[in-house]
């Protein structure tokens, strides 16, 4: 798969001591932020989840600062529906709010994210979807961890990217 290639190449998986946004250390840790920075990454990335969408009624793609928002753009750009950020903390000037852009009753959301571990931040991007007055037709993420003990829509699972590395560099030998 070029993506997981790509992924392996610019060092967006890495090994060592690193603590997840989830407050769990883990040994592994998948850099999708630094991915993106590369276009060609960023488009294979929003061709995969557009794939997965295909099997969803869509009306709105949606996510949450920071790491979110340039996959969901992306995505958005693919897939010709609008874009929903939803902010970390309320805004208090300018416009305020907690989210750009609009959910109306009854619209299907896709939830968008980066890398998922425990589901708690794609989560609370579900249940603000519903606070709208949204439905959540799915939740995808360029990387599954599987350690929330839920499912979720992927485009990889960690196991297999670490699977692809070693392959990646017994074959580089």
């Amino acid at each position: 798969m070029k993506l997981v290639k790509r992924l392996i190449e610019v060092g967006a998986l890495k090994f060592g001591d690193f603590v997840l946004s989830s407050g769990k250390r883990s040994n592994v840790y998948v850099d999708i932020k630094l991915a993106i920075t590369h276009p060609d990454i960023l488009e294979l990335i929003a061709e995969e989840i557009s794939e997965i969408l295909k099997k969803y009624e869509i009306d709105k793609i949606a996510c949450i600062e920071l790491g979110g928002v340039p996959i969901a753009t992306a995505v958005s750009l693919k897939t010709k529906k609008p874009l929903v950020i939803f902010r970390k903390e309320l805004k208090s000037y300018g416009v305020g709010g907690d989210m750009i852009g609009e959910i109306r009753e009854d619209e299907n959301v896709a939830v968008v994210e980066d890398v998922i571990t425990t589901g708690k931040s794609a989560l609370s991007v579900a249940e603000r979807v519903k606070k709208k007055g949204g439905k959540v037709a799915t939740i995808v993420a360029v990387v599954d961890r599987e350690e929330s003990g839920m499912k979720f829509e992927s485009v990889l699972k960690l196991r297999d990217l670490i699977k692809a590395k070693d392959l990646f560099n017994s074959t580089k030998s």
